[in-house]
Order: C-alpha cells, then structure tokens, then sequence
C-alpha cells in the first residue's frame, strides 16, 4: 500500500491566503510563509500553493512569496497560478517549487503540458482540474471555476493518461469549501480513469471526511479552510485515517 499524503493548499491573492465557497465570496486567511511554516511544523506531507488570480489577471504567481514559501518548509512544494510557457515553470522551479501545477493554461493549449513534460518530466507537472456538474456532466472550468470549456472530465483524464503527467488534482466545484466532505462521485470516477496519481480536492469538513475519500483509492487528500481554520490539525486528519487503515506518514 502506498503512502496516503495529506496537503495543505494555500489559495493566495494578492499576497494574502484566502478561502470562499464554490470559488466565491473570498475571505483572508492569513500570511502565506506563516501559515506553510506552521503546516510544516504540524506533519503536512506536502504544501500547495495556488495563486488564485493569477489566470483571471493574466499574471503568474508571485516569484518571492513561492521563495520565501519555500525557506520556510522541506517538503514537497506545488506552485500553481498563471502558468503559460515553460518559462514559468522554470522561474518557478528555480525559485524553490518542486512541482508546477496547470489548469487554465492546459485547457487553453493542451500541448503545453506536452512541452513541460518533455523539458522538465513527468514528476514536476501537476494537471489541476477543476470539475462542476452540468447539463453536460462533469466539465470542465477555468478561470477560477468561471469560464465553463466545454470539455468533460473523463476526456481531459484520457488526454492526461497520454501526456503523461505526474499527477493529477481533482477539485469539485460543487464542493468546495462547503465543509460537507469530497466530492466521492467524482474522486471515484477520476481514480478508475486516471494511470497517475490522484489527488481529491473540494468539500473537507471534518477528520472523518478524509476517511471516507480513501474508498475511492486516492493516493493524497488536499484541503485548505478546514485547516485554516483550525477546525481539525493535519494530526488529527492522519490519525482518523489511519484507524481506517491508510498508510501515513
């Protein structure tokens, strides 16, 4: 069995941490390097960093905060937000990423995970999707969950099986920051897909949440307003699914 990891997700704006529901009504959050110092202390397996605003404004993620993020944790860094040529991905990398994280961008030009893949690897792209539920099924959305594409989940899945990227982050919509647990439809549905890693994103609201999204054989759990919050430690997140017999950290 391989080793269930739990991530902190910094949603950032415009230098501040930030959280809504269903991507709307943004509240702050806190400090980005004081919140990512204090997930590290806590055992997080590893960190997320998204610049939220990045794609809507047409601007990458903010080089210093993804540094100084990064003196502050030793773990496994994902950075993601604007991400529009390989370029960027490797500013980012250079500034202390581990990995890159594409949604927009990817919807927008397929082939550039196809270039990121052959300049950089497979293990350094993250394919971020985020998913709501539509007369056409599962689509899906850019832009900060505000641009609908046209495209279904289990298409771009397909697509991504062939790139191949490293992973692949599944955020529900419908889900997000509702506190009322992930979205298990459509984990399952991306698990069953998908030849890479998953990792389940939108809904968490409590240890058992994290319980339950491992019978869909994720291979990490994301979350990021329970934690900020203080609603439940990743401690306590690790040690419920442990008892459900995942293997953590």
């Amino acid at each position: 069995m391989s080793t269930l990891r739990v991530i902190p997700c910094l949603d950032v704006k415009n230098g501040r941490v930030v959280k809504g529901v269903n991507f709307k009504d943004l509240v702050d959050m806190g400090d980005p390097v004081e919140l990512a110092k204090t997930y590290f202390d806590q055992g997080a397996d590893e960190l997320t960093f998204l610049d939220v605003s990045a794609s809507l404004e047409a601007r990458n993620a903010t080089i210093k905060a993804v540094s100084d993020v990064a003196e502050q944790v030793f773990i496994p860094l994902t950075v993601g937000g604007g991400i529009k040529t390989p370029e960027d991905v490797a500013e980012l990398l250079a500034a202390g990423a581990d990995k890159v994280s594409i949604s927009s961008a990817a919807i927008n030009n397929p082939s550039l995970l196809e270039e990121i893949v052959q300049r950089f690897g497979s293990q350094v792209l993250v394919s971020s999707i985020d998913a709501k539920r539509t007369k056409k099924g599962l689509e899906l959305f850019t832009h900060g969950g505000t641009q609908a594409t046209g495209v279904l989940l289990e298409d771009w899945i397909k697509f991504c099986n062939r790139v191949p990227v490293g992973e692949l982050l599944i955020n529900s919509i419908d889900h997000d920051g509702t506190g009322n647990g992930f979205d298990i439809e459509m984990t399952a549905m991306a698990v069953k897909l998908s030849e890479v890693p998953v990792i389940a994103s939108g809904g968490a609201g409590a240890a058992s949440d994290f319980a339950e999204v491992l019978k869909t054989g994720v291979d990490a759990v994301l979350a990021a307003g329970v934690f900020h919050r203080g609603e439940i430690s990743i401690a306590q997140a690790k040690k419920t699914m442990g008892e459900q017999g995942a293997e953590v950290r």
